[in-house]
């Protein structure tokens, strides 16, 4: 039982750090495509350095709860959902830049 509690934990920690990284996308691509990454103002690298840094920390975060409840028992799968829960964080920020309001 001990196992599945820590297995959902992960899933929720999964899924608000792909929320943040995909707030990233989001945010990152109107500079981006307004051609002025480099010259954000300071609300901006705080709307993105924070959903950044945390989405990437919760990720971290769900990756060692995986790690404590699969990587001695068994650890093929836990190679497997340690490289699906990677490609759910890359894919969540490049989902967020490819949002567009039209597409929403």
């Amino acid at each position: 039982m001990e196992r599945w509690i820590i297995r959902a934990v992960a899933l929720f920690c999964a899924a608000g750090g792909a929320g943040l990284l995909w707030v990233f996308g989001v945010f990152v691509v109107v500079p981006w495509r307004a051609g002025r990454l480099l010259a954000l103002s300071s609300s901006e690298m705080q709307v993105l350095g924070a959903s950044l840094v945390v989405g990437l920390g919760v990720g971290l975060a769900s990756l060692h709860l995986v790690a404590l409840a699969e990587r001695e028992r068994n650890p093929g799968r836990y190679a497997v959902i340690r490289l699906l829960l990677i490609a759910l964080m890359i894919g969540a920020a490049v989902q967020g830049a490819l949002w567009t309001p039209q597409r929403g």
